[in-house]
């Protein structure tokens, strides 16, 4: 399998395997953070082949892309990595807004360089829509950016189909980042087509359904985080969900690999996927994650895959 592919029509190579980090600094997502040990997920991934990191500005906040960035600094690899990073969030008197309007972006990019300590961002998102801003004023605002070289490509994050088109409307978006997984196939119906037509790259994100498409858990499994309120760890449609994912048992057995690296190789079959980043809270899930490009899944595996998630 290819080890590097293109992100839509940006000149960014990327291994297909990338890493999200919200784990790693992400203080106000996850309780009990090891900040060493999140470095050494970094390390591990920079080690390991791995040259697309996802950070973000709100993963922390700001604390995940100063521990990416100090990380990226320590390895002298920074000409060989390609870093993603958002923003939108604002916090105005303890309260947070959405913000989209070109002087914040702009803001929003100076500050993040300093943070990652570099001079260039390789991806760039809108991280959600603000209700005022016009779409592709926004997006005019980072093409800026991106003449200056302060940034080298174009990213959207949790845009609907309309906030696409009207971002895109000059052509300048080369990735969108939305949710996307097997029990999450709603982007299928207008995302997906829209991006594979308009030379977009789709990154999903909760690729793994914040675990649940992993195989690990079981009807007694107990959640204290995100999860406990989450629609999809609730009751019947939990106990349902499982008996979907067990169906990938036999089939990842035979090829020797887990559940979630046959869920991973799935999404890289699907047109305008070409990258994934599969979080991971220690340097062992980042070597695990790597394992998904070993798999060759056959028309009819794909096609079983998709029918069991229908």
């Amino acid at each position: 399998m290819v080890h590097s592919v293109k992100l839509g029509k940006s000149n960014l190579n990327v291994n297909p395997i990338g890493l999200g980090t919200n784990a790693v600094g992400g203080h106000n997502l996850y309780p009990n953070l090891d900040e060493e040990q999140g470095k050494d997920v970094v390390r591990q991934a920079i080690e390991s082949g791995v040259n697309f990191l996802d950070t973000a500005f709100i993963y922390g906040p700001e604390r995940s892309e100063e521990l990416v960035g100090e990380v990226v600094k320590e390895s002298g690899k920074r000409d060989g990595l390609v870093i993603a990073t958002k923003a939108a969030h604002k916090f105005i008197n303890g309260d947070t807004t959405l913000d989209n309007s070109p002087k914040f972006l702009k803001e929003s990019v100076d500050r993040a360089l300093k943070r990652l300590q570099t001079d260039y961002i390789d991806l760039f998102y809108i991280h959600f829509p603000d209700d005022d801003t016009p779409k592709a004023e926004a997006v005019g605002a980072l093409k800026d950016l991106k003449d200056e070289g302060k940034i080298r490509s174009i990213g959207v994050s949790n845009f609907s189909i309309e906030q696409l088109e009207e971002a895109n409307q000059d052509g300048y978006v080369d990735v969108l980042q939305s949710e996307y997984n097997l029990f999450k196939r709603q982007a299928e119906e207008d995302l997906l087509p829209y991006t594979a037509e308009n030379n977009i790259s789709f990154v999903p994100y909760f690729p793994l359904a914040s675990g649940l498409l992993t195989g690990k858990y079981n009807e007694n499994s107990k959640f204290n985080d995100l999860r406990k309120d989450h629609p999809l760890f609730q009751g019947e449609t939990y106990k349902e969900n499982l008996k979907k994912v067990e169906k990938l048992r036999a089939m990842a057995e035979n090829k020797e690999v887990e559940i979630a690296h046959l869920v991973l190789a799935w999404y890289l079959t699907r047109d305008s996927i070409y990258a994934i980043i599969p979080g991971a809270k220690n340097a062992e899930q980042v070597k695990n994650n790597l394992k998904t490009l070993d798999v060759n899944l056959t028309q009819s595996e794909i096609d079983q895959i998709d029918q069991i998630f229908q």
